[in-house]
């Protein structure tokens, strides 16, 4: 018997998922009730999402330096602080817009919109700490957890993004019903300070948690710097930014997030709009589609985390067999092609392909992130995590700017179908070509010392 305390690692990685995406999700199930009260178009929006994509990209170069630098735990609170501040934040997004206007037309910039502003600024707040969810959850996964078990580990705390996807439209609506929009923002927001407490009180290093048994902590240590051979005590220094961007297996990781990351991405902020666009529903009747589609991609992140294992007990490396069970994962999005042109039997039918992609996505994402602790030292994945999160919100940027400007150019022609058609044609492709450049990057496994 050698313990499961690991697990109780997992589950708190796994309920600060949820927490995550629970605060970035509101915006979107209330875009619909804030776009009539402040009269926005597709664009302004589109701003508004590609605002908290860019600073979160950015955040994510730097966050996943700082984790490495601090240490996981108090990184981690660290980040979560400032995101629930963040989230909490835009309930005053009118008075954070009004002030901000005014310091611009002290300087000679008006006719900027209060509203826009405002909620740029708070989702700007919002995504610096965001940032730092993966690459301290990612870190913390490589400190408890083997390498057989690390995707199986990663894919069970990523499906809490699938969780809070479920819960936000089941929960955020009503809120806002009975207590007013503000409310669900502020609500919603608290629930990661009471995360951070059980986080203070059940994390410590391995090496340092008394509640780890001595077999538990050599079983999570039997693989550790044994391929690199590299003492542990002259492993704790961060590598440097020059050193990693010389490895091609960064820039693997890296291409890999900026290609599918935004398609997540537009899943998650764009599906509510395009229920309401192409079959009129409202923020109430479209709490069952979405509920159903991320139940969905619950069963893509854990099942997409187990998937490698088969082929690792067939005698492939943990790179090769990622990458084999990655391959297969890529084929699945394709059914996205047909979202459109089987959507007019039934709104059901895209629902149930897109959620078969946003499935895929989770299954990706659970072994794209294990790549990196595959290959390089435990001090240096916080930070390539970080640079490949850089990438991926660059990725997001691109498809929700591009997303918003052909949605208005269609709206104007009265055929915004045909916007969302090459919107999920991009979706149901990335992954093939992610895959490919990788492969083409990184042939075989190469640990990085």
């Amino acid at each position: 018997m050698i313990g499961k305390y690991r697990w109780t690692i997992c589950a708190l990685l796994f309920f600060a998922t949820t927490v995550n995406y629970l605060d970035r999700q509101v915006l979107s199930l209330l875009h619909t009730q804030l776009e009539e009260e402040f009269s926005w178009t597709n664009s302004d929006y589109a701003n508004i999402t590609a605002a908290f994509q860019f600073v979160y990209a950015l955040s994510m170069l730097f966050a996943g330096r700082i984790i490495d630098h601090l240490g996981t735990k108090w990184g981690y609170v660290i980040a979560i602080v400032v995101w629930s501040l963040g989230a909490i934040l835009h309930a005053e997004a009118i008075y954070v817009g009004e002030v901000t206007t005014r310091l611009f037309a002290l300087v000679g910039i008006g006719g900027l919109s209060v509203s826009v502003v405002g909620f740029i600024i708070s989702r700007a707040v919002l995504a610096v700490g965001e940032a730092g969810n993966f690459p301290a959850a990612i870190k913390a996964t490589a400190a408890y957890f083997p390498k057989e078990e690390r995707s199986l580990a990663t894919g069970i705390f990523n499906s809490g993004a699938n969780v809070g996807a479920i819960l936000a439209p089941l929960t955020v609506p009503w809120i806002a019903k009975v207590w007013g929009w503000e409310m669900a923002f502020i609500l919603v927001g608290a629930i990661g300070f009471v995360w951070m407490g059980f986080w203070l009180l059940l994390y410590e290093k391995p090496e340092e948690q008394k509640r780890l048994s001595v077999e538990e902590l050599a079983y999570i240590q039997k693989d550790t710097y044994i391929e690199r051979n590299i003492p542990v005590e002259k492993s704790e220094n961060a590598m440097s930014w020059m050193q990693l961007f010389s490895y091609k297996q960064t820039w693997a990781f890296a291409f890999g997030k900026f290609m599918t990351d935004g398609v997540w991405w537009f899943f998650l902020f764009w599906l509510p709009s395009y229920l309401k666009a192409q079959y009129g529903m409202n923020s109430t009747e479209i709490m069952l589609p979405l509920a159903v589609l991320y139940s969905m991609t619950m069963l893509g992140s854990i099942g997409g985390g187990w998937f490698p294992a088969y082929f690792l007990k067939k005698g492939y490396n943990a790179y090769e067999g990622r990458m084999r069970a990655m391959f297969a994962i890529a084929l699945f999005p394709l059914v996205v092609l047909l979202a459109q042109p089987l959507g007019g039997y039934s709104y059901w039918i895209p629902v149930f392909l897109i959620g078969i992609g946003a499935s895929a996505h989770q299954a990706w994402s659970a072994n794209i992130f294990t790549t990196v602790s595959d290959m390089f030292p435990k001090r240096a994945i916080g930070s390539v995590v970080g640079i490949g999160g850089m990438a991926g919100g660059i990725g997001g940027v691109v498809v929700s700017k591009v997303g918003g400007a052909l949605f208005d150019y269609y709206k104007t022609l009265g055929s915004i179908q045909t916007g969302y058609t090459i919107m999920f044609t991009f979706c149901a492709l990335a992954y093939i070509i992610a895959w490919i450049v990788m492969k083409m990057l990184v042939p075989k496994m190469k640990l990085i010392s």
